[in-house]
């Protein structure tokens, strides 16, 4: 049996993403400029945003982090995150809703 890699990510940040009608590729732009802000904070080991297939307008947000303190301390206190707010909030609709889940069962 092994043991489980000491720098495994042990949250998972989930937010479903729905963007404004016809802000679609504003919206993947300016992610080009949000994702290094949080893919570079502490403890944040992944962070990716997919499309949805059957929903052009939605985009899956999902941020695996060490610890949660290291995203809700750490990256939403941080001069990065007002930037993340700046770039991202304007193209919400309606405002997403953030979700934190624990290790794998």
């Amino acid at each position: 049996m092994t043991q489980p890699e000491s720098h495994a990510a042990h949250i998972l940040e989930v937010a479903m993403l729905d963007v404004r009608l016809g802000q679609e590729k504003a919206f993947e732009t300016a992610l080009q400029q949000a994702l290094p802000l949080i893919r570079r904070q502490s403890g944040c080991q992944r962070a990716e945003i997919r499309p949805c297939l059957e929903n052009p307008r939605r985009y899956l947000l999902l941020v695996y982090w060490a610890r949660l303190a290291d995203h809700e301390q750490g990256f939403r206190q941080s001069e990065d995150y007002r930037r993340w707010r700046a770039l991202l909030h304007g193209f919400y609709e309606p405002f997403p809703v953030v979700e934190h889940y624990g290790p794998p069962l």
